[in-house]
């Protein structure tokens, strides 16, 4: 046919006979599979801890704060206890006779006082500054709880019942308080009050017999450590 192009039939039979390329991968060798698995489980495992190390991150930063850089002027007044001491895993028992575990408090810093039910005097006293303290600390108290442990089974007197409304009560085995709580030296349990951060560790005393004076520097620790911890401890549980 006139103005028509033809192909060559030699042309394309030789293009139907070629072989067809290939690319061949090769295929990972049996001894190179255990080196990935360990690869993947280390970048899992770092992973996991950098994970960690954010969640943590606003609780290890307020202990820098409070530790090292100390917000406010002067030396702290408590005592601080290192290493902070973990809550013990025990039962108390309100006043009403209802059991709920010790670890219940986690979530809220807590004004410890200890003694036994009778409360003479001096427990008297530290459960008037408990209060002070807590009152003073004005829209932040409400991330402290002041809480009475007692360390038997001596009914407490009616006469201090008003004074507990707001109070966390609870009867504590005197050898669970005994194994997480020390006085200082050449004092008993009693005669200090503790502090107790939300994560329930104990890591810090104030030093026996508080008096008015000694209550004003107390009130200057808990504002430190309230000021110390507000980017992650809120009120309430």
């Amino acid at each position: 046919m006139s103005g028509s192009k033809l192909s060559n039939p030699d042309e394309h039979n030789s293009l139907v006979d070629a072989p067809l390329g290939m690319t061949v991968h090769s295929l990972p060798q049996p001894d190179e599979l255990p080196a990935d698995d360990e690869h993947r489980t280390r970048r899992g495992r770092t992973i996991m801890l950098l994970v960690m190390l954010l969640c943590a991150a606003p609780v290890i930063a307020s202990y820098f704060t409070y530790y090292v850089l100390r917000p406010g002027s002067g030396k702290n007044f408590g005592e601080l206890i290192d290493p902070p001491k973990p809550m013990p895993v025990a039962q108390g028992t309100r006043l009403d006779g209802q059991t709920v575990p010790l670890q219940s408090f986690h979530g809220q810093w807590l004004l410890l006082s200890v003694a036994s039910g009778a409360c003479d005097k001096a427990c008297e006293n530290n459960l008037y500054f408990q209060r002070q303290l807590r009152e003073t600390q004005g829209k932040e108290k409400e991330r402290i709880d002041r809480v009475w442990l007692i360390s038997d089974e001596a009914p407490v007197p009616a006469a201090l019942q008003p004074a507990l409304k707001d109070a966390q009560v609870l009867r504590v085995d005197a050898a669970a308080l005994k194994d997480w709580l020390k006085p200082a030296a050449g004092h008993a349990l009693e005669d200090h009050l503790y502090v107790v951060d939300p994560m329930g560790n104990w890591m810090m005393r104030f030093p026996a017999g508080m008096d008015v004076h000694m209550a004003s520097k107390a009130r200057r620790d808990l504002d430190r450590l309230l000021r110390a911890s507000a980017s992650w401890d809120e009120p309430g549980r």
